[in-house]
Formats: structure tokens, sequence, C-alpha cells
């Protein structure tokens, strides 16, 4: 049996078992006993490259090589320390910035999900970053994304009926007013309303663990229990912050209700967060209680403007577009995911679980239940709403406006 053979039959039972430093040490081996030639003939049986076999010989030919290569192998290293290539984020630290920056003004999140998703093509997100400076290749920019928890557009809940002509120029409209916001240090607020909640032993979504044998009763049908009643939970989401407010109704989830929300947002955690702030920017959906056409919600709007003492500026989603909404992905999901499994029992619990909350990246939410009652039906008076110290933008006035505090107008 002829040299080449045995190698053969060497490698068929050991070259599936060798990770790629033991395979690289073992072809120089072998090609360091047969001599004149064992080069090639290893790189014939074996399948590795000439270059790979010199590098296994440099390393069995190094100074102090058996002592670093026994230690290396009694580690668990497959490469010698600092060999491989480096990740790009590490050469160009940056880049998922840069990545996050494209993104940031066009992606929208699932409520029940704390993925968020993207309409723009990786293939697209590549040549935008090679364009700025940012050599990147479309499978690496699949891998950031993933990296940050992005995930391809689902089908489900995404038809969002006629869409605005302006509605990307609105989405990069709020982009900009929110970097600039951040970059002079004032507030910026994320608001909506989760969907209303039934208070008692009714099924909820979602896995818990439980005894085996044990899971918990719950109603079979969710006819709303007239002693509990439903709750309405307002979200105040503050972006720069990471900090969440979130005021439990028991009542009509109406305009007043919305601003007396962020108004106990402002005292118990935002005049704390900004004490030097004059100005506050306000981004919330088209519809629902903070709606662009509800007088209510601007007349309301300006007696907070009033007590604050400052400026607020109001930018609105376009229509069929909350799930766009920071709130949305950064705050409601992650409250979906902390009761999962549980029957929302009573009120309580459900200030309890939401006050809990939180995420690896430092989430912190305060909730707090609120017993006010607020009628429906409220009149505004073309009066009250003239007494408005409104000031629409020039790109679409009816989206964006500034409601100026009356002492300072």
């Amino acid at each position: 049996m002829d040299s080449e053979t045995i190698l053969k039959v060497k490698f068929r039972a050991l070259g599936c078992r060798l990770d790629e430093s033991t395979l690289r040490l073992w072809a120089a081996v072998e090609a360091r006993s047969l001599g004149r030639g064992g080069i090639s003939a290893v790189a014939r049986v074996s399948g590795l490259s000439r270059t790979t076999i010199h590098a296994g010989l440099r390393e069995l030919e190094g100074s102090g090589s058996t002592k670093r290569i026994a230690h290396e192998l009694s580690a668990g290293r497959i490469r010698s320390s600092g060999a491989g290539r480096k990740r790009l984020t590490e050469k160009d630290p940056r880049l998922k910035q840069a990545l996050e920056a494209l993104l940031d003004p066009i992606t929208r999140g699932d409520p029940q999900s704390p993925l968020r998703w993207t309409c723009k093509s990786t293939t697209k997100l590549a040549a935008a970053l090679n364009a700025g400076g940012h050599r990147v290749s479309q499978r690496t920019v699949c891998e950031l994304l993933k990296e940050m928890d992005y995930s391809l557009q689902s089908t489900r809940k995404t038809r969002e009926g006629a869409q605005h002509p302006d509605r990307d120029a609105q989405f990069k409209h709020i982009a900009r007013l929110v970097k600039r916001f951040q970059r002079e240090a004032q507030p910026v607020i994320s608001v909506d309303t989760k969907k209303k909640e039934l208070i008692g032993d009714f099924a909820n979504g979602g896995c818990e663990w439980q005894p085996k044998g044990k899971p918990e009763q719950v109603r079979t049908y969710d006819f709303i229990d007239r002693n509990l009643g439903k709750v309405a939970p307002y979200g105040v989401y503050d972006i720069a912050a990471n900090e969440g407010w979130v005021s439990v109704g028991i009542d009509h989830d109406t305009a007043q209700f919305a601003t007396q929300s962020i108004r106990y947002w402002w005292q118990q955690m935002g005049s704390r967060m900004y004490p030097r702030a004059k100005r506050l920017l306000i981004t919330a959906d088209c519809g629902g209680s903070n709606g662009n056409r509800v007088r209510l919600w601007k007349v309301e709007l300006q007696k907070l403007a009033d007590e604050m003492g400052m400026d607020l500026r109001v930018c609105h989603f376009p229509p069929g577009t909350s799930k766009w909404n920071k709130i949305e992905h950064r705050m409601f999901c992650h409250i979906t995911k902390n009761w999962r499994g549980r029957p929302l029992s009573s009120r309580r619990i459900v200030v309890n679980l939401i006050g809990r909350t939180t995420t690896a990246e430092g989430l912190r939410i305060k909730a707090k239940l609120d017993t006010k009652r607020y009628p429906l039906k409220v009149q505004v008076s073309n009066e009250a709403l003239a007494a408005v110290a409104i000031y629409p933008d020039k790109f679409h006035g009816e989206w964006n406006y500034t409601i100026k505090n009356r002492d300072r107008a």
C-alpha cells in the first residue's frame, strides 16, 4: 500500500472528526513525515490548500510552538489568538448607527411582537451604506438586521388602505424634528392608547410556567364583568430616556384623559429629567383621543401648555400608519409580553404588571390607576377653539403644528 493510499485511509477516518486547528496540524505532521513532495501529496488527498499546510508547518516549527499549541488546544481555541478577519462592526464602529439611521424613519412594530418591520430591501440598504462610505455587502446587512431585532415585513396586519402621497415625507419630517429636539436636549415623547383590557378571570394570550397539570382556570366566554369592567392604558414614552408612563383609566378614552396622562408624566418623570425644557415634541396617531381633528385635544393641550409654561410641538403620523409610532414597538409590546398567559383579575394587578415591565436595554415604566371620570361628547365651541394659540407648520399644517404657551405667545 503506497503512502497516498495510507493518507486517504487516515483522512477518511479522521477528517470529519477534527476541527480546523487540529486538521491543519495533522496535515503538517503527515507532510513533514513524508519528506519531499509530502505537502503536495497531503493537499491532493485532503483537499486542503498548500497555504494551509504551510501555516501548520510554521506553527510546528515556531519558537515555543509546542507549549503554545498545547495551551490553545486545552483552552478550546481553533484559531490562534487574534487570527481571522475582524467583524465589520469592529473595523467600522459607526456601521450599525448608520444602518439604524437609514431605517428609523420608516420602521414599524407589531404591538404583539418585539420585532420591527422594515419596507426597504437589504440590497438598497447595502447600496445606501456603500454610498455613505461604509463598505458592506447585502449578506452582512441581513446579519446586522437580525442582530438588531429586525424582521422581514409580515403579511399580517399590514394592509393600510389608500396611502397618502406625502406619507414617507411625513415620516422623514418627524425624524428630522426628533433629532433636532434631542440635539437641543428638549423632551420628545410618543403617546398612544393601548387596547382596552377586560378585568377579571379572562383568558390572556400566551403561555406561562405553571405546575404540571394545573393550568390557570379562566372563563370560557369573554363577556364583560359589570363590576370590574375594562381599563384603558394610555402610554407616554420618552424616546431618549427609554422611560415610560402609563395611566390606567377606568372610564372613557377621551382627549381629556390623554392630556391628563401627559400631565401626569410631566409631573412624575419629565420635569425631573428635563428641568430646563422650553419645548416638548409630541408624536401621536391621527385618530383616537389624540387625533389631529379632535377639537378637545387641541383645547386641552392649550391648557397643558399654559400650565407647563412651554410650547408643545405636535406631529401626527399619517392615517393608517399607527404601527410606526415608537411607543408601539418600544413599550407596549413589552407590556403585552410581561402579562402573557395571566388573567388580569384586578386593576391593581394591571398596574403592578405594567410597572414591573423591564427590558435588557433598560426600559423603565411607571404606572398609576386613574379613577377620574371623563365624559363623552364634550362640545368645543368655535370661540374656544379660536382661543387656542395654534401655529400650523408650512408642511401639512393639519399634521404638524405648535401650540404655544399663551403667556409667551
